[in-house]
This record gives structure tokens, C-alpha cells and sequence, in this order.
């Protein structure tokens, strides 16, 4: 079985666990929050890793990690896959999860980088501009600065780019000089 295939079907199970629990909101909270905390600490990625630790006890980080209360469809579904040797998909598995999830309940990512902060009005501007191509999907939006992008901004949705920075104009010129 590929990689891909394993964190997909898990993760369709995941949701039709919670969905039939009534806690798919909960779950996609709390597995988002799972990726951010995930992502930041490598710890956490050598406790799952480390095979002197109980599964029992990678099942406990990893549901405090997540945040999930006892009981709920996470919880369970942690345990889960620890028993059946899964641990180290977890993190595909939330990928998955998040991203059926923002599928089937009309959610679209939409992530902002300018090159310095923008006044706020100017940020609503670009949103707007990206909520009327998107209609009525909702809006999950992040904003990060990233000076490398010399001035402008860049706005990613799923995964679409619209590059609007002077680094990516620069990039133009300089391949239309050589060739």
C-alpha cells in the first residue's frame, strides 16, 4: 500500500467516526491544532518514533498533543492506529483529515504574505478581492510577512499562486534579459 493510500482511507474513517459522534467540528480543531503543535516540536516526532515507548504512552502524548478529550472519536481513533502500527501517519492522516474536511464543508485556505505589514484595510481589500472569485466557500485566512518578497504580496489558495511581489516581477525581467 502507498503512502498516500493509508492516511486517505484512515482519515475517511476518522470523519465518518465523527460525524456519526456528532464531533467532525471538534475533530478538525483539534487536529488542526495538532498539525500546528506537530510542525513545531520535533519532540514529539521522536516519541513516536522511539520504540521504548509503550504504545500505551505514545497514545497519551499524542491525544494531549491533539488536544482531544477522553472519549471523544479522536481519542479512540489515536489508540487505534497506535494498536495497529500506524503511529508514524498520524500527521498524513490529520493532513488528510483537514483537507476532506475543508472539501466537504465548502472551506477554502486562503494564506496572505506581503512583504511588510499591511494596514488592515488594505489586507480586507485583497480578501475580498479572492471571496468574490471563491463565492460562497468560507475563508480560513493566515497571513505571514516575508521581506524576501522585496514589496507586494502573495495570496495562495489550495493550490493556486497569484504572485503579485516585486521578487517574482524581478524573476520576469531577468529571464526576458537572457533570453
Amino acid at each position: 500500500m502507498n503512502d498516500g493510500l493509508i492516511p486517505s482511507r484512515y482519515a475517511k474513517a476518522l470523519y465518518k467516526l465523527a460525524k456519526e459522534n456528532g464531533d467532525c467540528d471538534e475533530t478538525y480543531e483539534q487536529l488542526r491544532e495538532f498539525l500546528t503543535r506537530n510542525t513545531a516540536v520535533d519532540e514529539l516526532k521522536r516519541v513516536m518514533l522511539n520504540p521504548y515507548i509503550s504504545n500505551e504512552e505514545k497514545g497519551r502524548v499524542m491525544v494531549l498533543a491533539a488536544g482531544a478529550k477522553p472519549g471523544s472519536s479522536l481519542d479512540k481513533f489515536i489508540f487505534l492506529i497506535i494498536k495497529n502500527n500506524r503511529a508514524d501517519f498520524l500527521r498524513k492522516i490529520a493532513l488528510s483529515y483537514v483537507s476532506l474536511y475543508r472539501e466537504q464543508h465548502n472551506i477554502a485556505k486562503v494564506e496572505v504574505t506581503t512583504a511588510t505589514q499591511l494596514p488592515e484595510k488594505e489586507i480586507q481589500d485583497i480578501i475580498d478581492i479572492v471571496r468574490k472569485q471563491l463565492g460562497d466557500a468560507t475563508l480560513e485566512i493566515s497571513t505571514e510577512i516575508d521581506p524576501e518578497l522585496i514589496g507586494g504580496f502573495t495570496v495562495r489558495v489550495g493550490d493556486m499562486l497569484l504572485d503579485a511581489s516585486v521578487k517574482n516581477e524581478l524573476k520576469k525581467l531577468r529571464l526576458k534579459l537572457l533570453s
